[in-house]
């Protein structure tokens, strides 16, 4: 196997490992409004939340599609919106 491969079959790894975290976080944002909902408790904007899945969801992004860090931060940060909502 050469050095290419390598590189290749690595990155192809990360990718999807930050695709795995990104889809992840999305379901627990989702699942989290859902419960808050069903609890009566605020929610915070409900812009935050969609605002969240739209840019998850959309091709343009800040960086390149392979790269979901931004999406992570995105919906981390979304998610603390809505925590901070029910305190």
């Amino acid at each position: 196997m050469d050095t290419t491969t390598a590189v290749i079959g690595a990155a192809a790894v990360l990718a999807a490992a930050a695709l795995t975290v990104a889809v992840v976080l999305l379901v627990r944002l989702v699942r989290t409004r859902r419960v808050l909902r069903e609890a009566g408790l605020p929610t915070g904007p409900g812009w935050v939340f969609w605002g969240a899945v739209i840019y998850v969801v959309l091709p343009a992004d800040l960086l390149p599609d392979p790269v979901y860090l931004d999406d992570i931060g995105v919906l981390l940060l979304a998610l603390r919106t809505l925590r901070a909502a029910r305190c």
